[in-house]
């Protein structure tokens, strides 16, 4: 029999698959012996098995109550006891953080007799009516659906016949009467009455739980985050405590160390006399938490023990949140933290020299993506004056938007191309859409801990919060700064999250200290809080370096890339496309080889492009030298260099029109682009057809590459060029081009008396090509993967044409985790890329093989690439050093999985 319910003395954190995130690391700390009130936690094969069939599953009722029994025993007092009420708290925990997206329900057990005991036994009336006040709303919101601002409205306007600026001036009749109000609200909306049943009211918000698993903020969080729809989540039932009994209590946030730069030390927020949902809402401003050594030293150096114990013990950054009950302290969760990129490097760094974890940890607990995000200009303020405002700087970076104060509008503005910036009081987790449509969050209250801060770290996003004195006017659009500046909607500011200032208009920006690094190669004066950074990242890529197997090159059309894409690290070029070559002023020798009548006029044309192309490859294997570069020969259909079709047509007919003769030329080459036109040019007259239709076009290529390595040659250089032939579907098609490259090459070598040769190769960009690759094997000395087309022409889409089209529908309906082009379609391309990696080694088991698609440098897909036993990934030099990072990791990964067999 599937058992639904844990104790938290039966788990532990290796049982987070189980119990979630929350509920498993609360089994943690109970197992280390700290101060976790007592509690069960109900399994994400209970959520999964509920939102299978729509009802709880047989057996887990009697569970919760068998579990109930023993939390009753161990407090001394039951559920909606009279007198003495034991008060449970219902929070959602799925393996995987989703802070704010889904559901918490508060002082389960409250109602209108408890109450009273509540009131009698904590010898607080205001306490006990706060505590049912807040049951009641989040029951009202979250159990039973009724809209969160008509609870809130409520609130605003008892406060403002009170007089009172927030809740904390309310009394305990004013609490009493919102009871009321609220239950009244709830009758209004609903139909039914607030349930005055402690067992119904615990019921009903389990299962409240298991639904807020679907719910629409939850699945965009998952979608942002790529965590898998189908977990489910566990919901951790615990025994109350309350740090809003007065001044001798109250509730926190703590990191171990500092989750924006990785600096150690305490650091979080408190909040005396509140629930932890204050905390981390942002509704009242945080004191640092170091102020509480000054408020309560005794609970200050027990959490800070504590602290430690956890860090140790999880060997990395813990978040925490704590309860202190009139001078109890009480630990409530631990999770690992959720850092900004800057902070996880600087942090794995710093872990690795403690001694806490090895080198190689420290690698696998950095990304390619974090690195991504170092690589971003900073503002240069140097020149800017005094920011609007200043708040705390709660995740860094710098953004520059349009500021607006609702969510909806930032989606839509964001989805017309517009960079916005998200301006709040506080964020709310309904707010997720906008924050992740904004380039930055700023909000007026809140500390490093609140829902703004928490989320904006975890999706990379700047984020300034609580500056204080920005008055923020939601309903007119405008916020407020402290000299009178008024800001309106669609005002352009600067939101600086590394310094926390907000800046008018946009603010310069200048390369980050990291980007400086990698063109430099240089880790000294990296500018303030940097150099810890900076050095990081050097570490982490050495190290990934040290234990890569897979090449890492770079896709290079001119010198100027190649040459930037070494100093980035990369071990050659996996793709130079030669079509780059005809563009500019050489777009005319292509027109006149297009245009010409006869052989003589065509290899004139060629014959004017060869010292052209040979100048250019002169210079990429310079750049290169020593290392090998791969150069594709001629891709695009040969239309795409003449004029726009519309463009030639206006202008012979305004000619006309104007009773003059069309200039000859333009005649010619809109017959020439009429003749030429195909209506699907992806599938046309392109790659390797071209080569062999347009006599002498491959020659022509070909023998630049040769004499260009013959120059080099000359030159005391080691040029290393490969020659790449492309859209190729069968091996007669590269046999016969290889046929020709053989012949140029010794032509070549016979005239400059330099011995030429390069390997000759193809682009996997078919999938009759993945297919059949163990005979184009017999022809091919390497293969690189072209995932570009390969997934177009596996998918049967025109990226050009569906992205802006459909894409965004299938990624809200979940066929797409993410979109194929960004990420490998490890189903469908993959097992294509996986064929052709098997039957093209069967024939040639030397055969060397890479891919330059632009997943070459997409940090999921390079650990796809690895394990499919690629020699190379190539990319764009920018992405040169998150693909050496992650092949690293990648290989990292590989060996833990041969380790756990």
């Amino acid at each position: 029999m599937v058992r639904y319910v844990y104790d938290f003395t039966e788990g532990g954190r290796e049982m987070v698959g189980l119990l979630g995130g929350k509920g498993s690391n609360l089994a943690e700390m109970t197992r280390l012996g700290l101060p976790v009130p007592p509690g069960f936690v109900i399994t994400t094969e209970a959520c999964r098995a509920f939102l299978t069939t729509g009802g709880e599953p047989m057996g887990m009722s009697r569970e919760v109550s068998d579990h109930l029994k023993a939390v009753e025993k161990a407090a001394g007092r039951r559920l909606g006891q009279r007198d003495d009420p034991l008060l449970l708290s219902v929070r959602s925990g799925a393996r995987f953080s989703m802070p704010g997206m889904m559901e918490t329900i508060l002082d389960i057990g409250l109602n209108d007799d408890s109450v009273l005991g509540l009131a009698k036994v904590s010898g607080s009336e205001r306490f006990a009516w706060d505590s049912y006040r807040r049951l009641v709303q989040m029951f009202g919101s979250t159990v039973m659906g009724v809209d969160a601002a008509l609870f809130e409205q409520a609130m605003a306007e008892l406060k403002d016949l009170r007089g009172a600026p927030d809740d904390m001036h309310l009394d305990a009749g004013d609490l009493a009467e919102l009871v009321e109000t609220y239950k009244t609200v709830i009758r209004r909306e609903t139909g039914e009455s607030f349930p005055q049943s402690p067992a119904e009211q615990l019921h009903r918000a389990i299962l409240a739980v298991f639904e807020s698993w679907n719910g629409e903020r939850a699945r965009l969080y998952r979608r942002r985050e790529h965590i898998p729809d189908d977990l489910g989540t566990a919901v951790s039932v615990q025994r109350m405590v309350f740090g809003n009994l007065g001044s001798d209590s109250g509730s926190g946030v703590a990191f171990t160390r500092d989750p924006a730069t990785g600096h150690p030390g305490p650091y979080g927020d408190y909040l005396p006399n509140a629930q932890g949902e204050d905390v981390v809402a942002g509704i009242r401003n945080t004191v640092p938490l170091s102020e509480l050594e000054r408020l309560d030293p005794t609970s200050y150096a027990r959490l800070c023990a504590h602290m430690r114990t956890l860090e140790r013990h999880y060997r990395d950054l813990c978040d925490i949140e704590f309860t202190i009950e009139r001078g109890t302290l009480w630990m409530l969760q631990t999770r690992v933290g959720k850092r900004t990129a800057e902070a996880a490097f600087a942090l794995t760094a710093a872990l690795a020299d403690e001694g806490l974890i090895t080198p190689d940890e420290s690698l696998a607990r950095v990304s390619g993506e974090g690195l991504t995000r170092l690589m971003f200009p900073r503002f240069d303020t140097s020149g800017n004056g005094d920011p609007l405002a200043r708040g705390l700087p709660a995740s860094p970076g710098a953004a520059v938007g349009a500021a607006v104060f609702h969510s909806a509008e930032a989606v839509r503005r964001a989805a017309a191309s517009e960079k916005v910036i998200l301006v709040r009081r506080e964020t709310t987790p309904d707010d997720l859409p906008g924050m992740i449509a904004a380039q930055a969050v700023l909000t007026s209250r809140g500390g490093k801990t609140s829902h703004a801060a928490v989320v904006a770290r975890g999706m990379g996003k700047v984020c300034v919060c609580g500056a204080e004195d920005l008055e923020v006017d939601t309903e007119a659009q405008r916020f407020t700064a402290p000299d009178g500046t008024v800001v309106e909607e669609g005002t352009v500011i600067s939101v600086d999250g590394s310094a926390g200032a907000v800046y008018p208009g946009s603010v310069p920006l200048v390369d980050s200290a990291v980007m400086r690094f990698l063109e430099t190669g240089d880790t000294g004066d990296t500018g303030e809080g940097s150099a810890g950074v900076v050095d990081a990242v050097a570490r982490a890529l050495a190290r990934a370096d040290t234990v890569r197997r897979l090449e890492v090159r770079a896709n290079a059309d001119t010198p100027e890339d190649a040459v930037r894409a070494r100093r980035f690290g990369a071990q050659g070029i996996g793709l130079c496309r030669t079509e780059h070559m005809f563009l500019g002023e050489r777009r005319k020798l292509v027109e006149e080889m297009i245009l010409a009548r006869s052989d003589t006029e065509r290899h004139g044309a060629l014959a004017a492009l060869l010292p052209l192309q040979r100048q250019d490859f002169v210079g990429i294997l310079e750049a290169m030298d020593g290392l090998p570069v791969t150069i594709r020969l001629l891709d695009p259909p040969l239309h795409e260099f003449l004029p726009d079709r519309t463009e030639l047509a206006v202008r012979i007919a305004a000619a006309e029109a104007r009773g003059d003769l069309p200039v000859a030329r333009d005649v010619e080459l809109l017959a020439a682009v009429n003749r030429m036109h195909e209506e699907n040019p992806m599938l046309g007259l392109r790659g390797v057809r071209l080569g062999l239709v347009v006599p002498g076009l491959v020659a022509m290529q070909v023998r630049a590459i040769g004499e260009a390595v013959a120059e080099r040659t000359r030159a005391d250089g080691a040029p290393q060029a490969e020659i790449m032939v492309p859209l190729v579907g069968d091996v007669r098609e590269l046999r016969i081009v290889r046929e020709e490259v053989q012949r140029v090459l010794a032509e070549v070598s016979e005239a400059s008396g330099v011995p030429v040769t390069c390997p000759v190769g193809t682009m996997i960009e078919l999938p009759r090509a993945a297919l059949t690759a163990g005979r184009i094997a017999e022809e091919a000395e390497f293969f690189s993967f072209g995932t570009n087309d390969l997934t177009q022409t596996t998918w049967g889409f025109s990226r050009d044409d569906v992205e802006a089209e459909f894409f965004s529908a299938y990624l809200d309906k979940g066929v797409f985790p993410t979109s194929p082009f960004e990420t490998i379609d490890q189903d469908g391309v993959g097992r294509l890329v996986g064929i052709a990696v098997a039957e093209g080694r069967t024939t040639r088991p030397e055969l060397k093989i890479g891919v330059c698609g632009e997943h070459g440098g997409d940090p999921e897909s390079v650990h796809f690439f690895h394990a499919a036993g690629l020699d190379y990934v190539s990319c764009s030099p920018f992405r040169v050093p998150v693909a050496r990072l992650e092949a690293g990791r990648a290989a990292l990964e590989e060996a833990d999985v041969s380790d756990s067999r």
